[in-house]
């Protein structure tokens, strides 16, 4: 069993892993040696802080260890990834890869010969959503019927939301005048809208007064927001997408929970007064990172 994306895991696998997220928060002391002599491979090729700290920190306190990899000073780079991902396979348990494209975390996934977990690509980000599920469950004290709207640039975050909506009965509405074209995923979506939890919107305000929560992430990707050859490509999202700000005057009187996956950037997806609007709970959403990344490992070991 592998974590790719959540599409070919269960109900009941997504289910398990949120609730056993939550009782290994709440009683740490029963998980101290959960993966005792075991280890995590994490093979980063992008940037990170919330799942590179949830691997490492999530495995070093279930009483395992983690090695961190970084793309550029491994021979990943260099030679066939089919073959390096055998060898990865042979000095871990787990292995969480966090790559650029999908089709080599699916590619890792088919070569390797223990669980992969995908750390985030530019189509899904499946441990994002496991958390985003967790801390909604313990928020508002069920998934099934909650309605939540995206709002912004549909992307991978976007696309593991509508799947985790799908296994859980969770609404999604998705508000977003751009689409990252890595993110297209049309067969989902299609399937989503047949199974009635997804739909889209043009109506920001209305989408926003029938929801239970409201999520945004950032416009343009880390990797290219200050990179000088997207310069024009970000402003003209900016131009676009500044309707769509996450900000006091939208969110006046709406009684919601405001999420963002994290990194934000102030003042252009979410403005900094509704960082620390007493709605938002992304920073327990963060934390829950961590312990839903412990979650998962133990799914995908058997040990939950």
């Amino acid at each position: 069993m592998d974590l790719v994306t959540l599409k070919n895991w269960s109900t009941e696998d997504v289910t398990e892993v949120v609730e056993g997220s939550i009782a290994i928060k709440n009683n740490p002391e029963q998980y101290a040696e959960a993966t005792s002599q075991r280890s995590l491979a994490m093979l980063f090729q992008k940037t990170s802080t919330r799942t590179r700290c949830a691997g490492e920190v999530g495995m070093t306190q279930l009483g395992g260890h983690a090695v961190f990899l970084d793309w550029r000073t491994t021979n990943f780079a260099l030679a066939d990834l089919r073959d390096e991902i055998r060898v990865l396979s042979a000095y871990s348990d787990v292995i969480l890869a966090r790559f650029l494209k999908h089709a080599d975390v699916v590619k890792a996934a088919e070569s390797a010969t223990v669980p992969l977990i995908n750390g985030c690509c530019d189509r899904y980000h499946p441990t994002q959503a496991l958390g985003d599920l967790m801390t909604i469950q313990e928020k508002l004290g069920r998934i099934e019927g909650v309605k939540l709207t995206y709002v912004g640039v549909h992307n991978n975050v976007c696309n593991s939301l509508i799947i985790a909506g799908m296994k859980t009965g969770m609404e999604v509405t998705v508000v977003a005048p751009e689409t990252n074209p890595a993110a297209v995923d049309e067969e989902l979506y299609e399937t989503a809208r047949k199974a009635g939890t997804y739909k889209t919107s043009d109506q920001i305000h209305e989408a926003i007064e029938s929801s239970d929560v409201v999520y945004t992430d950032t416009w343009v990707d880390m990797e290219f927001f200050t990179d000088p050859a997207f310069k024009d490509e970000k402003e003209r999202r900016i131009k676009t997408l500044s309707p769509y700000q996450l900000n006091a005057e939208l969110l006046a009187g709406q009684d919601v929970l405001v999420m963002h996956c994290l990194p934000a950037h102030r003042g252009y997806e979410i403005s900094g007064e509704i960082v620390e609007d007493p709605r938002s709970i992304m920073f327990d959403q963060s934390e829950n990172r961590l312990h839903s990344m412990k979650g998962a490992i133990l799914k995908l070991l058997g040990a939950l």
